[in-house]
């Protein structure tokens, strides 16, 4: 009896197997974006998609529209309803079949951005919001987000794991992106109408992991970035791999002592080894954290990234350029905003150094292309701290772009925006455009201004506020004919337009 019992166990088994696969085959499962307290896109389109039984007939209904569906011989379902006006009111999309259905509860509609970038993005309230008291007055049940789980793949994946729309309130909000929170919580005060943050974030990733593999192709520098990767990861030996973990535990030890003792960390940061998995690789995070969002209805994209590609500022010119046209073209909509917070001051052991410089000049590149705009933060970082708190001001800024841009509502966007510098006598006066209110100098004379002649060797200089123009001069240059401004990694820029936004850092020269 044991004997044929053993026998037949296998056959169970795999019988067990084979009807679990089936059921879940015969399940309706909704894309991940499509769980409880959901925000929809107002005025567009509203795709709604899942997986279910090959050959299955679907009806999906949202408000007062229904849609009808067969699905794909590969499992796949998807159904476009109709644009609706925005609603704070709670809905439901149920999808049903001959024998089942699946109900999504608490249904707005209003405005939803995907924030997306590195740690800068990704930090919490919590990392920069540390009273508790403010946390705690928090009740905006119409301002959520929906946190993408931190996910790397090889190829375009179709799903992706998430922690569920969240509304913010003091037990959510310290895990809200603060720059998404901030910004959210801005236009939702001025709208009146629910805000939606896809937050698809993953701290020290460089913008390589962030574009699809076609994308990073398609520019002159895709072999360049891959035969870097492939070395990057010849070096990670199985060994070094090993080690990282002592390593780490070793920089978290003195972290704590440092901050105990109001010191500096002296150990560098361990970078993540570099493997098949992970998040340096090119297409990596596009995989796993952007492909499975499209086609959710969005408003637009909000992103703050650059640090990790400091060290390559001339690639980052042509490649972030690139990701934002491969973005609008996955989402099939040229015309989707988006908007970037231009990486702020910072020290990197080098105040007087250049290369956070000549980054800020490349995103600046990026304006060329339209419905893009950039949060210039020279102002508010830290020198000291490559993740500085003024998140709210980040938040902000970003808002008054979208508040402006796509709402028309009245104020500025933007400070000052170099257009061009003409020698007059002995002095360069430097052109602005969004400076109609005027420029202005805080607390001290305009700082960190520098002029060359001809031998290309920079000066530091003296500016004079004439109306909307900047007057500079310096007695160590009498014929100039360059002029730069807040042209350091970590300068302290002071120079504003009315309306209290800061002027872009720039130069009028290409040394």
């Amino acid at each position: 009896m044991l004997r044929r019992t053993m026998r037949l166990l296998p056959i169970l088994t795999f019988s067990v197997c084979l009807a679990a696969i089936q059921a879940a085959q015969a399940e309706i499962v909704l894309a991940p974006l499509f769980s409880d307290g959901v925000v929809l896109q107002r005025e567009k389109p509203i795709p709604v998609w899942g997986r279910a039984e090959p050959g299955q007939k679907l009806v999906v209904t949202f408000q007062d529209q229904t849609m009808r569906t067969t699905v794909d011989a590969d499992g796949r379902w998807i159904v476009y309803f109709e644009a609706v006006p925005a609603s704070g009111d709670p809905h439901e999309i149920v999808v049903a079949a001959a024998k089942e259905s699946v109900v999504v509860r608490d249904v707005v509609v209003g405005e939803v951005w995907l924030a997306s970038g590195q740690s800068n993005m990704e930090w919490t309230i919590a990392n920069v919001v540390p009273e508790e008291q403010k946390i705690a007055a928090v009740d905006l049940p119409l301002v959520r987000q929906l946190k993408i789980e931190r996910t790397t793949a090889g190829r375009p994946a179709d799903t992706v794991r998430t922690g569920g729309w969240q509304k913010a309130n003091p037990s959510t909000v310290p895990h809200f992106s603060a720059v998404g929170y901030f910004f959210a919580r801005e236009l939702h005060r001025r709208l009146r109408v629910p805000v939606g943050i896809v937050n698809s974030s993953w701290g020290g990733s460089p913008i390589e992991a962030w574009m699809s593999d076609r994308s990073r192709h398609a520019t002159t520098l895709g072999p360049t970035i891959d035969e870097r990767w492939k070395a990057t990861r010849a070096e990670w030996t199985p060994e070094r791999i090993a080690r990282h973990a002592s390593e780490m535990e070793a920089w978290q030890q003195a972290e704590a002592q440092a901050k105990a003792t109001n010191t500096k960390n002296p150990l560098p940061w361990p970078k993540q080894p570099a493997t098949d998995d992970s998040h340096y690789r090119p297409g990596n995070l596009f995989n796993g954290m952007i492909a499975p969002l499209q086609p959710f209805a969005l408003r637009g994209f909000l992103w703050y990234q650059g640090e990790s590609n400091v060290e390559r500022p001339n690639e980052y010119e042509e490649l972030f350029p690139a990701m934002i046209r491969s973005w609008r073209a996955n989402w099939g909509d040229d015309s989707l905003p988006f908007y970037f917070v231009q990486i702020p001051n910072y020290a990197d052991r080098n105040p007087q150094g250049r290369q956070w410089a000549r980054l800020r000049e490349a995103q600046t590149k990026a304006l060329e292309l339209p419905r893009t705009a950039m949060a210039v933060t020279i102002d508010v970082g830290d020198p000291d701290d490559i993740h500085p708190r003024t998140k709210m001001e980040v938040g902000r800024r970003l808002a008054l772009i979208a508040k402006t841009e796509i709402h028309d509502l009245p104020g500025d966007t933007s400070g000052p925006m170099f257009v061009g510098a003409t020698r007059e006598n002995g002095a360069m006066r430097v052109r602005f455009t969004h400076a109609a209110t005027g420029l202005v100098a805080h607390q001290r004379p305009v700082q960190e201004l520098e002029l060359a002649g001809a031998d290309q060797v920079f000066h530091p200089a003296v500016g004079r506020i004439e109306r909307d123009t900047l007057v500079v001069t310096s007695p160590h240059v009498p014929a100039p004919v360059a002029v730069r401004y807040a042209w350091t990694n970590a300068p302290a820029a002071n120079l504003y337009n009315g309306a209290g936004l800061p002027a872009e850092p720039f130069r009028s020269d290409n040394w």
